[in-house]
């Protein structure tokens, strides 16, 4: 029985107000999620009016639902709260 790999895109939307809150957070956020089993890729790169694009694969749904719950209780968790997200998540 194969894997199939959890793949997340879309993006994070940020008003200008907490812009520099969310800046700040983003590399830990990045290194963070880069280092933990499983994650494949992890791509956030700042488009322009607040836009955060987001490109996430996992190796599996398990990599994936530990990614969720570790990064449910970081501090980008806190720094992003109620931000809106326009993501899509797909099995590849």
């Amino acid at each position: 029985m194969s894997h199939k790999h959890i793949h997340l895109t879309g993006a994070m939307i940020c008003p200008p107000e907490r812009l520099e809150a969310v800046r700040a957070a983003l590399p830990d956020h990045i290194r963070l999620t880069r280092a933990e089993p499983g994650c494949l890729r992890f791509e956030v790169t700042e488009g322009s009016g607040g836009r955060f694009e987001v490109d996430e694969l996992f190796s599996d749904r398990a990599a994936f639902d530990a990614h969720q719950a570790r990064g449910a209780a970081s501090v980008w968790a806190k720094v992003t709260a109620g931000l809106p997200r326009e993501y899509e998540i797909s099995e590849v």
